[in-house]
């Protein structure tokens, strides 16, 4: 540990280096964007198959590319920026081969994904720094912040998806982007220009997000959260007095974020009504995805009526949902998971096999890195506990963080909460936002941890625990690379990484370790 810190306080006496990259906290931010890089971005290209949602995402983003007019279950910006990817990259010749359907199948030979994975790879990759940035305003230490940072970095479920043709990435983005500006804002909210310009990028992130997919719709809880903070007095004690409340900054706040919201979410939805013109009839109900007679005489006539095609396509959404089966854990092709498996990292998913040879496979498999989901569990507890134990114990200390950590386990009890009432299947990776929380959470329990038993935890102990676990956390990603990266495994070597049941990780091989039901046979197993 001593030898690390020394390198990294020399690393500023190099000559020839501009003064602001000789900051600790410049450097370490960003070689911890170079190693996200490396895992998020590098060779994103692989595997050249469509997996898991790329099959619909593709088509959709075809559509665009060739004004196509559909309506889909999720909004937008997600896949506008993926047509976005493939027009700047143009690396197909042909981009109209899954227009005429919704479900992409067969690829054209010689088929690229550098343009339509480019953005989700982007946005995966520019989430690493937003996570440095957070933690540092946590920790108030480059190094803590670096090594926490490791917990985005080198989580394998979230490379898996993130690496491909999906919204998850670019929604978790924005949702990320909203809680740094969170931090800037109180941090910021005496600046004449930094306030006005967060507050207006708070806004915008929002929408993004919104329109990105609907579960980032939990992040308007920051919104209350920011005002309640802009008192006279944010340190003193609550109070709902309204002359403690500072309203020309509220004012301010709302104005400028609520106007970043309508242009970013009216920008977003004008873009999808302007370019969906063309109606294809062996799309669904011929092409107009079941639109009323006044939208497809709008249709027709190139015409554009903004509320109405806004309140059908929401309309839409809500359709298909109440389309989409129930969990069926007995279905022995069945994915989904019970919403409180998610914590423990199950279930896993298996999106794409092959055989490169008769004596191993490649996978690409949704497989969380259980140091990192486990420490994200353990924020949990260790919140929980501490909440409780500084209101029932008596003569306790009065937490140092104690609104932080009641904040933002607010936030993923919120979302656990609300997706609890949600009736149809649900993944693994619909525990992404909450995921982000608890890494927010593990830093200010680390911050407020002070002792362990009779062990105190001074400054130069929690470095070697920081290390430490950084470096679990690196060395669990490698163990499970494999299946994140699709390079080739045994059954015997990935019968090793079935550590725990409740992931149910299966290859090829393998005996289904279903704990909660029994699933029907199958004749076959697909691929």
């Amino acid at each position: 540990m001593s030898y690390l810190c020394g390198m990294l306080l020399l690393m500023p006496r190099f000559s020839g280096v501009p003064l602001w990259l000789k900051q600790p906290k410049v450097y370490l931010g960003i070689i911890a964007t170079v190693f996200a890089f490396f895992t998020f971005v590098w060779n994103y290209t692989n595997p050249p198959y469509l997996y898991w949602d790329e099959n619909y995402h593709v088509a959709s983003a075809q559509k665009y590319l060739n004004n196509v007019y559909f309506m889909e279950p999720h909004p937008p910006l997600g896949k506008l920026l993926i047509a976005a990817g493939e027009k700047i990259f143009n690396a197909n010749e042909v981009d109209d081969s899954f227009i005429g359907t919704d479900y992409a199948k067969e690829l054209p030979a010689d088929f690229s994904f550098k343009g339509y994975r480019f953005f989700p790879v982007m946005f995966a990759w520019f989430l690493a720094p937003l996570f440095y940035i957070t933690f540092l305003y946590i920790t108030r230490k480059p190094l803590w912040a670096f090594f926490l940072s490791f917990l985005y970095i080198f989580d394998n479920a979230l490379i898996t998806h993130s690496r491909a043709v999906m919204l998850d990435s670019t929604m978790l983005f924005f949702c990320m982007a909203m809680a740094v500006l969170y931090f800037v804002l109180l941090d910021k909210k005496e600046s004449r220009n930094a306030f006005p310009l967060c507050s207006l990028l708070f806004g915008i992130c929002f929408a993004a997000a919104i329109t990105t997919k609907a579960l980032s719709l939990i992040m308007v809880l920051l919104i209350p959260l920011v005002i309640v903070h802009l008192r006279k007095d944010a340190t003193g004690p609550f109070t709902l007095k309204l002359k403690n409340f500072d309203w020309h900054k509220i004012t301010q706040f709302v104005v400028l974020s609520a106007s970043g919201f309508l242009i970013m979410y009216i920008a977003v939805w004008q873009a999808h009504f302007m370019i969906g013109t063309r109606v294809i009839d062996s799309l669904p109900d011929n092409g107009y995805y079941q639109a009323s007679e006044e939208y497809q005489a709008l249709l027709s006539n190139g015409q554009i009526n903004f509320p109405l095609m806004l309140k059908e396509n929401l309309g839409f959404l809500a359709h298909y949902s109440k389309g989409v089966p129930k969990l069926n854990l007995c279905k022995a092709d069945e994915n989904g998971s019970p919403f409180f498996y998610w914590p423990l990292g199950a279930r896993s998913i298996n999106y794409r096999w092959e055989t490169p040879d008769s004596h191993s496979y490649l996978y690409i498999t949704l497989q969380s890195n259980p140091v990192v989901w486990g420490l994200a569990l353990v924020s949990i507890f260790l919140a929980i506990v501490l909440l409780l134990g500084s209101w029932f114990i008596p003569g306790a200390k009065k937490l140092t963080y104690n609104n932080e950590i009641r904040i933002w386990l607010g936030f993923w009890v919120a979302y656990m909460l609300a997706v609890s009432q949600i009736d149809r299947v649900m993944y693994l990776y619909h525990y992404f936002i909450p995921l982000l929380f608890s890494f927010i959470l593990f830093g200010y329990v680390f911050m407020e941890l002070k002792q362990m038993g009779a062990l105190k935890l001074t400054e130069k102990r929690k470095n070697w625990m920081i290390l430490v676990i950084g470096g679990l956390i690196f060395a669990s990603f490698h163990f499970f690379r494999p299946l994140t990266y699709y390079e080739p495994i045994n059954d015997d070597e990935f019968k090793r990484r079935m550590l725990f049941p409740l992931w149910e990780l299966e290859c090829v091989n393998c005996e289904n370790q279903s704990l909660l039901a029994d699933p029907l046979p199958m004749n076959q197993k697909k691929k």
